[in-house]
């Protein structure tokens, strides 16, 4: 009875171990996986083709691991590093190619298993990171679709212990990169993301120049005129 009673222990320490696992060794091998395969912004992809050993096990890992809204730190970076790594993921798994809108259904069509439950791009930063957080517009600095209109990808992975500093710091080198912010006397063109999720950055009765310039180190004045430039979709690569 005694040997029935331990083994079933074991057992459910097994399963438990296997589909709750804490998320600190994947924040370790992520941070590991961005540091060897990031440079200045863009990705080795042919290195991961090559070798995707990394990148597959952390994914598998990925799907086990549960993670709580109700510990918001935690549960934003480990979404924001498994959707950085599933469009790596759907960059290689087609590679080569020229940007990911070459390949169908790229961000709304292909399934992924990850956090316990399958789900797309789209359904990672809609309905699990934007629906859940609705007042945290920085989720647009460090989301990366792989094209290079995005803002760039980081050597590193997201930690809890750090993310308000690591968003805080991706929101203000885009917004105060002149190539991402277009300033021409008093007319300004912006990306397509400040477009597209306008909502996002206009909360609270501000407007979209207010919410540029909380971050801007040099303000843009109250009456610019916005326009917004085509969204560069080239696969941003190591060449």
């Amino acid at each position: 009875m005694k040997y029935s009673i331990l083994a079933l222990a074991f057992s459910l320490a097994t399963i438990s171990g296997a589909f709750g696992q804490s998320t600190t060794d994947f924040f370790t091998k992520a941070d590991a996986f961005f540091k060897a395969n990031v440079s200045n912004g863009r990705v080795h992809y042919r290195a991961i083709k090559e070798n995707p050993s990394d990148l597959n096990e952390l994914l598998e890992e990925a799907k086990h691991i549960t993670v709580s809204e109700t510990n918001a730190n935690e549960y934003q970076a480990f979404y924001i590093n498994g959707y950085n790594l599933l469009v790596i993921k759907g960059v290689i798994d087609n590679y080569p190619l020229r940007s990911p809108l070459d390949v169908g259904g790229f961000f709304d069509g292909k399934k992924y298993e990850i956090g316990g439950k399958k789900t797309t791009l789209n359904d990672i930063e809609n309905k699990l990171l934007r629906a859940k957080f609705p007042e945290e517009a920085r989720f647009h600095f460090v989301l990366v679709c792989g094209g290079l209109g995005c803002p760039p990808i980081i050597a590193e992975a997201y930690l809890p212990t750090t993310l308000d500093a690591q968003l805080d710091k991706q929101t203000r080198l885009a917004l105060n990169d002149l190539q991402f912010i277009q300033l021409n006397k008093n007319k300004v063109r912006v990306s397509q993301i400040f477009e597209w999720y306008k909502g996002d950055f206009t909360q609270n009765g501000q407007g979209l120049i207010d919410f540029i310039n909380k971050y801007k180190t040099e303000p843009l004045p109250e009456k610019t005129k916005v326009s917004y430039y085509p969204y560069d979709w080239t696969l941003n690569e190591v060449k």
